[in-house]
């Protein structure tokens, strides 16, 4: 028997003498000795089941030891065959197990009795809580009343599948966290690629951007971090625009702290700046910009050329510049002009992101996202190795078929 992993396990430890425990051809039948009866050794089977946490939505990949003679659960660890964790987890993981044996958790749908905050409920079973949930849907669906349902989950993790059923029934109601936490930079990257999240390829990138509470300031996202230590090990300069000193501005090469809200003065600066030295991918903006839709709307007597374009386009943003961006942001001018020559100097290699509060927490945040990926794009780092992506560029996201528009209830 050997402790070497497969070739192909995604975690495989194999520096300085390490290796995965228990390998995974064990993970079927597993014997551990139950630390409750010590001091005799009496062995257990367990098997390894791989599972997901959904602690946050990294999904990162847990291996549950299940106890294979009353199949309750000893503990979970980090999953190494998985592609994002890859064995890695946060403090969040392993303690899944807490929320399995909790002494509050509901085990079995309850049912209110009484007057709305009187605290009685009593127990029913699944086919009644189901049932009764699917007729009073029903009802109103059937009665016209579409608005009058709401659907409402804590984090939606499932990409797009209640979107599809919902907009089966006709309902116009799906509501989540999403509302007040991040849809102000989903708004803003949606505009850009029809996706609402970013997909950075940080272990390929020559710099890294990271504004505000991105998803990978430690709170969670690890799969994210791994990848940034990766990319700063690699060469990657690393630059956190962030007010706070972040765990991950404490590894930055650059880092800023702006007046709230003013994150988006900061990247048009570098817009301007790159435009105005020729530092951009032109044979990028050329064949996936709009340029000639860009001229029709706001230079209609212009020559419909793309070097009339890019001048054009130049000029527009000529008033963004460095003073501008210190004043709004309250940082020297020297910080934000050292942030535009690293930017400048990606070679289509710049892995950013953005999430919350520059986005979420001020009026019109959602230009924060907007501002990004148009330096993102004058940069040619769309889709690129070491860029940034559309998010379902890199997964899997199952769609439905195309369905007609609905002209009444009840009819397509």
């Amino acid at each position: 028997m050997t402790l070497t992993p497969p070739p192909d396990l995604p975690g495989a430890r194999t520096h300085e003498n390490l290796r995965n425990y228990p390998p995974a051809d064990q993970w079927d039948s597993f014997f551990l000795n139950d630390a409750r009866a010590h001091p005799r050794k009496v062995r257990r089977e367990f098997m390894l089941v791989p599972s997901t946490c959904f602690n946050c939505e990294s999904a990162c990949g847990l291996l549950a030891y299940v106890d294979k003679e009353d199949l309750s659960i000893l503990k979970v660890e980090g999953n190494p065959a998985h592609p994002g964790s890859r064995g890695r987890n946060c403090a969040k993981g392993p303690a899944t197990i807490n929320q399995i044996n909790d002494p509050e958790r509901l085990l079995h749908p309850l049912r209110r009795v009484g007057e709305r905050g009187g605290g009685e409920w009593e127990r029913v079973s699944w086919d009644e809580a189901l049932d009764d949930i699917a007729g009073r849907i029903r009802t109103a669906i059937t009665e016209g009343r579409n608005n009058e349902v709401m659907y409402h989950v804590g984090r939606p993790g499932e990409d797009g599948f209640a979107e599809r059923f919902l907009m089966a029934w006709g309902v116009d109601g799906h509501n989540s966290h999403t509302n007040i936490c991040s849809s102000g930079a989903r708004f803003g990257q949606s505009l850009w690629g029809g996706f609402d999240r970013p997909s950075p390829d940080y272990a390929n990138a020559k710099v890294i951007l990271l504004l505000s509470s991105h998803l990978e300031t430690g709170h969670y996202f690890n799969p994210h971090a791994q990848r940034i230590m990766e990319g700063k090990l690699d060469g990657a300069k690393l630059i956190v625009v962030d007010p706070r000193m972040s765990n991950t501005a404490s590894h930055a090469n650059l880092w800023l702290a702006p007046w709230p809200g003013s994150e988006a003065a900061i990247l048009l600066a570098i817009a301007s700046y790159l435009l105005r030295t020729g530092q951009i991918n032109g044979t990028y903006l050329e064949r996936w910009f709009n340029w000639d839709t860009y001229l029709d709307n706001l230079h209609p007597n212009a020559p419909r050329d793309f070097a009339t374009f890019l001048n054009l386009l130049t000029a527009d943003y000529e008033h963004f510049t460095f003073e501008f961006a210190a004043a709004e942001a309250q940082v020297p001018v020297a910080r934000i002009e050292e942030m535009a020559r690293l930017v400048a100097q990606c070679d289509g290699r710049l892995s950013a992101h953005v999430w919350r509060s520059a986005c979420a927490g001020n009026y019109g945040g959602w230009q924060v996202a907007r501002a990004l990926w148009f330096v993102l794009a004058l940069t040619g780092s769309i889709g690129t190795r070491g860029g940034t992506s559309p998010n379902g560029w890199d997964k899997f996201i199952p769609h439905g078929p195309n369905m007609r528009p609905r002209t009444s209830h009840g009819t397509s």
